[in-house]
């Protein structure tokens, strides 16, 4: 007697092309397929995802990029959308590249630069990610203010700045930069909304005074335009300066520029020696 499964029909093998996008989306709605009845774990380990990654032919090389882009992103604000937004511009900027080094010298580097350079202190320090704030001495506010060493101190501008980086090889890091610039924006808003209310009292005393209406409401009117100009275009500038000081410390990463030390000027070198005495308490 013949075999049964012998006479069942070969399964036709499927020749349809699918392009990258559509296969992310396939795997994405198979791996919440799976999930939801239970046979898979939600979270993989690293080594997990990279066997997953070798069985449909990823390098690991490839998959340590995108993992280490991908823990950096998580600490990356994402696009900004509301009204705040739109009329003033993003409240916050970002910045990530690959770089050579380890994981805990770029770091450190960082770190250096940060404190040196731009005159922050470190506000938290976790294992791969420090978190700094503008430091607020006296010496520091005037060395910010005469520009010492040619520099505008752009992240002096932030409430927080902060870097995340991750090992991807034995020779290369990805390091994620990012600023918070919501209190420039905030200010800027507290400008406009005085500028408006002074241009409503504006209007308000020439209307008493008895002008005519078509001109007593140019006060109202203008001045609160011109505030929104006068705002968008300050918070325009810091965020540009900001975001250039995030990309030239990447560049300097990239060279390997860090560590090369120039000159300071005698003032640049009195108030740093000073800043560093810590105070009594």
């Amino acid at each position: 007697m013949a075999d049964s499964s012998s006479s069942k029909p070969p399964v036709p093998q499927s020749t349809v092309k699918i392009d990258r996008a559509s296969l992310e989306r396939v795997l994405a709605r198979a791996s919440e397929l799976q999930a939801g009845t239970g046979d898979t774990q939600e979270e993989f380990t690293e080594d997990q995802l990279l066997e997953l990654g070798k069985e449909v032919g990823l390098s690991p090389q490839h998959l340590r990029q995108a993992l280490a882009e991908e823990r950096t992103r998580s600490n990356l604000p994402t696009d900004e959308r509301g009204l705040a937004a739109s009329l003033f511009g993003p409240g916050r900027v970002s910045a990530s590249r690959t770089v050579p080094g380890k994981a805990g010298d770029v770091l450190a580097t960082i770190d250096a630069w940060m404190q040196r350079q731009e005159l922050l202190i470190v506000k938290r320090h976790h294992a791969d990610r420090i978190v700094w704030e503008p430091r607020r001495d006296f010496l520091v506010g005037v060395k910010r203010a005469l520009r010492v060493g040619g520099r505008d101190y752009a992240l002096s501008q932030s409430h927080e700045t902060a870097a995340t980086v991750v090992q991807v090889d034995d020779a290369r890091v990805h390091v994620g930069l990012d600023a918070d610039l919501s209190a420039t924006r905030r200010r800027s808003a507290q400008s406009v909304f005085a500028g408006s209310a002074a241009g409503a009292a504006g209007t308000a005393a020439l209307i008493v005074i008895g002008v005519v209406v078509p001109v007593a409401v140019v006060p109202v009117v203008m001045v609160p335009a011109i505030a929104m100009a006068g705002a968008r275009a300050i918070q325009t500038r810091v965020v540009s300066r900001a975001q250039l000081a995030l990309e030239q410390l990447l560049d300097r990463l990239e060279r390997g520029e860090i560590g090369r030390r120039t000159g300071d000027s005698l003032l640049s070198a009195i108030v740093a020696a000073a800043t560093a005495v810590q105070p009594r308490r």
